[in-house]
């Protein structure tokens, strides 16, 4: 490991030692990861015309988010069992098998099959990632680093929907996952020759320290996930009516069963309270994350079957969503701390705006009108998380502050995963049960969005409730 005494990164001191090359290669995982993640929402379309099965259209982000919050919880204790490099090659040839899966499809269930494996890859991937930083690089560069991988998931976001759109238009869709099936191939065979330190080929020391595996907590979520995304199956009042309750149920003990888990638990205490500064902000972060789905999931299917705009015009505009969120990020993050509670507000009102926007832009067809949304509900993100984060990081216990950091993306993935689901039942329930076409597509348009607006709304007054706390000495998150 190079070994640097100030925080200034010696590029040149990381070349010469083979450290940056084995940098890059693991930051390869997130790029693999992120891509995959965003590219499949402009290659839906295509994908859904060959397969059918609209109404499982939802299930494709949700299944994938679920396999990345499992597979990242578990990759992060595994190392400390088995080898870094075992861990790293499992995990690339998983996301590799699973992309190939999705490639070879011939309808659209083996298809959310490989997506699930997709996610439990690429998860692992991610974790693994920020893991490999910790054991091999040294503590002094950590900021840097991470600074980074930051970069390259904000590149990753926005080339993701644009690479399946090209991919799609030039070949076809089952090529946009072919790419993927490579390079988690490719990553897997590279590491038994980039992960040749001492730290990533052996186990971590102690074994048997680390915190136990929650499997319960995260069984119960997979099942209230599964549940939910299920009621938009086949619409029928009692029976959709049923699932999403036992799904909601699902979730609530999902929370429950974490709290009571000191040593594992993946959230801080009194996590929805909005008494505490933490719980008003997780609130905001459920709110959004759930709430901001429907144009990431449906909007090229609807854009491209309500109003013929080519697949890569819809890659583009996603783009400009994460364009908007890391521009806007890096704008404003030496804002003075009295700036802060405003920025939390204003960042939350215009993800809003995007949200309730959709609902009369994507309708009406007008690209320009949808591209101010997609840029407000980005740009509300990008200027909004950064400060939201450290406010909860800073408020929670000092014994958990560590937790609370990792809560924010965590949270965010089980928002995704659920609203991915709550949205399939919104479109399935609005005319997609029917099957795909110009008249299912319109009935959708606008339920799709505006069903979501309460969550909009309920995410501005936590954002208020966070925000009190924003203007209060803060320690400083490195």
């Amino acid at each position: 490991m190079t070994e640097i005494s100030t925080k200034k990164v010696d590029w040149r001191a990381l070349w010469a030692s083979g450290d940056l090359a084995r940098f890059c290669f693991i930051s390869l995982g997130i790029l693999l990861h992120a891509t995959n993640e965003t590219m499949v929402a402009t290659v839906m379309p295509a994908m859904v015309g060959e397969l059918a099965g609209v109404q499982l259209v939802g299930w494709s982000l949700a299944i994938y988010e679920l396999g990345a919050i499992v597979a990242g919880a578990a990759a992060g204790r595994l190392v400390s069992y088995v080898e870094l490099r075992t861990n790293m090659v499992v995990a690339a040839l998983l996301y590799a098998a699973g992309a190939l899966i999705c490639a070879a499809s011939p309808s659209m269930q083996l298809f959310l099959a490989g997506r699930l494996i997709e996610g439990l890859g690429g998860g692992a991937l991610v974790s693994l990632a920020f893991v490999s930083v910790e054991r091999l690089f040294s503590r002094a560069i950590w900021p840097q680093l991470f600074g980074v991988m930051s970069a390259i998931w904000g590149v990753a976001a926005f080339s993701g929907p644009l690479l399946g759109a090209v991919m799609t238009e030039l070949l076809s869709w089952r090529w946009a996952f072919g790419v993927f099936t490579l390079g988690g191939t490719a990553m897997a065979l590279a590491s038994f020759l980039v992960l040749d330190t001492p730290e990533a080929t052996r186990p971590s020391t102690g074994a048997g320290k680390a915190p136990p595996f929650p499997f319960m907590a995260l069984g119960c979520l997979a099942i209230a996930v599964v549940l939910i995304a299920s009621a938009g199956v086949d619409i029928a009042l009692l029976r959709s009516s049923l699932l999403i309750v036992l799904g909601l149920a699902g979730l609530a003990l999902f929370f429950y069963i974490d709290a009571l888990k000191p040593r594992s638990r993946l959230f801080p205490a009194r996590l929805f309270s909005w008494r505490t500064p933490v719980g008003a902000g997780m609130t905001m972060v459920a709110a959004f994350s759930i709430a901001t789905c429907s144009f990431g999931v449906y909007g090229p299917l609807l854009l491209t079957s309500l109003h013929d705009i080519p697949l890569l015009t819809t890659g583009y505009i996603i783009a400009a969503e994460s364009i908007a969120w890391s521009i806007l990020s890096i704008l404003v993050a030496n804002a003075p701390p009295q700036r802060e509670r405003l920025i939390i507000v204003c960042g939350a009102l215009m993800i809003a705006a995007g949200i309730a926007g959709f609902a009369y832009t994507i309708p009406l067809g007008s690209i320009p009108l949808i591209l101010v949304c997609a840029l407000l509900q980005g740009g509300g993100f990008g200027i909004a998380w950064p400060f939201l984060t450290r406010v909860i990081v800073a408020s929670a216990a000092n014994d958990e502050q560590t937790i609370a950091s990792a809560a924010v993306p965590t949270m965010q993935r089980i928002g995704y995963a659920v609203g991915a689901a709550l949205a399939g039942i919104v479109a399935n329930a609005s005319g997609f049960s029917q099957g795909l076409s110009h008249d299912a597509a319109a009935d959708v348009a606008s339920w799709l969005f505006l069903a979501f607006v309460p969550l909009g709304i309920l995410g501005c007054l936590a954002a208020l409730r966070t925000s009190a706390a924003a203007n209060r000495p803060l320690a400083v998150i490195g």
